[in-house]
């Protein structure tokens, strides 16, 4: 009975280290409270703003009221309305194979992929980080019927489109420029400085949309891998 008994406890001691070392925590996305509707915003018809809550970044768009398409032969007419529709959700973890927008499930894979690391003797402030993403389709409004007569809505159902563990390229800046050599245009001071003025931009109101390779006051975009250059904070970092 004892042998059992501490072959049990053994049994149990080892589940609960091998839970431990797996959990990955997370719950569905609340359709109400966890999406930026103001976001949406600004909405426009015929060019004029006519909804904009929360004073979003206003965007150019083609001016005029009507517009027409090919309807099978028969031309369907039709108002020109725009605004931004939440479709995509991009989640970063530093578990691999984590997902928290599913309600935290773990999932294997059967592919190696590298977890959250930092440099050693790194601190805040200073080395880079590593993170893995996940990328959801998730057309809200074409889920929840919003917009029901619109023919423009992404009507795709909600799917994992993409996730970094299974890119090679993801932990491997060097084999990723390959693919983005651009980010050889990035690596100088000039660029580094631009992204001075972006971060200035940002904390007034909004980025400067023609330095695209600076993300505001959070450092530079490239390159495109799970590296953070410059880790200041997790919060900075996963943005």
């Amino acid at each position: 009975m004892k042998k059992l008994i501490v072959l049990f406890s053994l049994m149990c001691s080892m589940l609960g280290v091998a839970h431990a070392a797996a959990t990955c925590e997370g719950k569905f996305p609340n359709i109400i409270n966890d999406i930026c509707w103001s976001c949406v915003g600004p909405i426009k018809v015929g060019g004029i703003t006519v909804v904009n809550i929360g004073g979003q970044d206003e965007t150019n768009t083609s001016s005029g009221i009507g517009c027409y398409c090919n309807n099978g032969g028969v031309p369907k007419l039709g108002v020109k309305v725009s605004f931004w529709e939440p479709a995509r959700i991009a989640e970063v973890v530093k578990t691999p194979y984590c997902f928290p927008t599913l309600g935290g499930i773990k999932m294997d894979m059967g592919v190696h992929a590298p977890a959250h690391a930092r440099e050693p003797g790194a601190r805040d402030g200073n080395k880079s980080s590593f993170y893995q993403v996940h990328w959801y389709v998730n057309p809200l409004m074409y889920l929840a019927e919003i917009l029901l007569d619109s023919n423009c809505l992404d009507k795709q159902g909600f799917d994992l489109a993409y996730l970094t563990e299974l890119d090679p390229l993801w932990a491997d800046s060097e084999a990723t420029f390959v693919l983005n050599p651009d980010a050889s245009l990035f690596t100088n001071l000039a660029a580094k400085a631009a992204c001075a003025a972006d971060c200035v931009a940002a904390s007034a109101g909004f980025t400067i949309n023609s330095l695209f390779w600076c993300a505001g006051c959070q450092g530079s975009m490239y390159p495109l891998t799970g590296w953070v250059g410059s880790h200041v904070s997790a919060i900075q970092a996963s943005s």
